[in-house]
């Protein structure tokens, strides 16, 4: 019986078996090439896409735009699996193209790809840049430190009080940047916690801004390695993947401490990733400046993603990024974050000419009137112009741009050439930033005296003036905030000093 039971059994089974040779439907070549998407639409950020084709025979790609890259998958029961990736998109304008799909015995199809490019709401950033106005740089002071120690008092300073702020709004301030280093207030890995005493002080400083009713920018600032070993080290990250990996966790970990600590301060308070970011010793880059811009960019996105993860205002406060060194030389490399509130502006810091404002040999003259000896150049006031000019095509697609850094080391007011050179400068400068709608903020380092790096305005500890910076002062704020139709740049150009 059990024989009997297995052969009937066997039977069955080949009766099932027969019933099943027509070929499966699967199997049969498709007659059409089809797509698993119908297009691919990209934000202006670096991104990938998978495509997966199917096609009767190997399918071609054919008219890959030079934007777009491709890694291609086996070819298996007429499917074949592409990974298209897309370089960010560091232009304003959208960007389109389409890719033509060929397959042997049927008709060809077309994957459309359109990627956009950096834009926000330029009403918006008009607002944003108004707002902010007139800023005033309380420089080494936070940023100062000793050994890799911060501390507020380390560089000569006077620890800040509300008079600071309170006096720098009587004088026609509208914002403050207040730069911070953090280095080695930074704990150890892999929870890198910030010294509370320290973020507390920061916190405190921040309040008296806030209280004077001042706009308000804080930063990260001498972390970035400058050739001396510290953990922002972009020659390092831009060498090794790993390396840029531990940075960006450990970038990922401080600013989200950070916003954390503010995320209960209003949109008066702007949060600015970097300062200065340079390859070693590098500030001007002359190769592989667009694989350095890279990495920054992908730091200035980590940075981003880790304040708006915090919630609270956090998810919607402006946001400040910088370029190579800060520099308006390379924008072009420039990819503003990802930004879910589409509040991310650019950092940029223009000290323009060098050899004029902190370079080694100061010049005495700056502008169309002086003389080539003094070191004047015809050219002076057009290249400011062509500078701050270009910066506007940011906010005119919605983006705003501020200058966090301007400024000229002090010349002697009893020398009257330098002095009137120097008062011109810094007028023109705020005129032309306050024509060109960006607002900017003076380097004051708190350090009188005459020659390089010399930007002592304000005393930190009290506000009162230093020296005769109240003049210079006095200049800009009426530069920068007058509503006289009859004052413009040209008439300030037309006013330019003459020995």
């Amino acid at each position: 019986m059990r024989t009997i039971r297995f052969l009937s059994a066997l039977f069955v089974l080949s009766l099932v078996g027969c019933c099943n040779t027509p070929e499966k439907e699967t199997d049969k070549a498709p007659d059409a090439i089809t797509l698993s998407v119908p297009s691919i639409e990209s934000g202006a950020a670096e991104g990938e896409f998978v495509v997966e084709i199917t096609a009767p025979s190997i399918p071609k790609l054919v008219g890959l735009p030079e934007w777009v890259s491709k890694k291609e998958g086996e070819y298996s029961n007429y499917k074949r699996t592409v990974t298209f990736t897309l370089s960010s998109n560091l232009s304003f304008d959208e960007r389109s193209s389409q890719i033509k799909i060929v397959s042997s015995g049927v008709s060809s199809v077309f994957l459309p790809i359109r990627q956009k490019g950096r834009a926000g709401d330029p009403e918006l950033a008009k607002a944003q840049s108004s707002r902010m106005g007139l800023g005033w740089n309380l420089g080494n002071h936070f940023d100062a430190y000793s050994g890799d120690m911060p501390s507020e008092t380390c560089w000569g300073g006077i620890p800040a009080t509300q008079a600071t702020f309170t006096k720098l709004k009587e004088y026609g301030f509208s914002s403050v940047r207040i730069p911070v280093t953090w280095l080695g207030k930074i704990g150890p890995a892999p929870d890198y916690i910030i010294d509370k005493e320290w973020i507390d002080r920061v916190y405190e400083v921040v309040g008296f801004a806030e209280k004077a009713g001042l706009s308000v920018i804080v930063n990260t600032h001498h972390d970035e390695d400058h050739g001396d070993g510290h953990w922002l080290n972009l020659k390092d990250a831009v060498n090794s993947e790993l390396s840029n990996q531990q940075i960006k966790q450990k970038i990922a970990v401080v600013w989200a401490q950070i916003a954390n600590k503010f995320k209960d301060k209003g949109d008066f308070l702007i949060m600015e990733s970097f300062n200065e970011l340079i390859y070693g010793g590098e500030w001007s880059s002359s190769s592989n400046t667009e694989k350095k811009c890279k990495v920054i960019n992908e730091w200035n996105q980590v940075f981003v993603d880790a304040v708006r993860a915090t919630g609270g205002n956090n998810a919607t406060r402006w946001l400040g990024v910088p370029t190579y060194a800060a520099s308006p030389n390379y924008t072009e490399f420039m990819l503003i974050p990802a930004d879910p509130a589409n509040r991310t502006m650019l950092s940029i810091h223009c000290y323009d000419p060098y050899e004029y404002t902190i370079g080694p040999s100061q010049h005495s003259d700056w502008g169309h009137t002086g003389t080539v000896s003094g070191g004047a150049h015809v050219t002076d006031e057009q290249a400011i112009r062509n500078t701050l000019e270009k910066l506007t095509t940011y906010a005119e697609h919605g983006i705003p741009c501020y200058l966090g850094e301007f400024g000229c080391s002090l010349r002697n007011p009893a020398d009257a050439r330098a002095w009137a050179f120097y008062k011109y400068y810094m007028e023109y400068f705020v005129k032309a930033a306050k024509t060109y709608g960006l607002p900017c903020f003076l380097w004051d380092n708190g350090s009188p005296g005459y020659g390089q790096e010399h930007h002592a305005y304000v005393n930190h500890g009290t506000g009162d003036f230093i020296g005769s910076s109240g003049e210079i002062i006095e200049t800009i704020v009426a530069a920068y905030t007058s509503t006289d139709p009859a004052y413009t740049l040209q008439s300030v150009y037309d006013s330019a000093p003459t020995f």
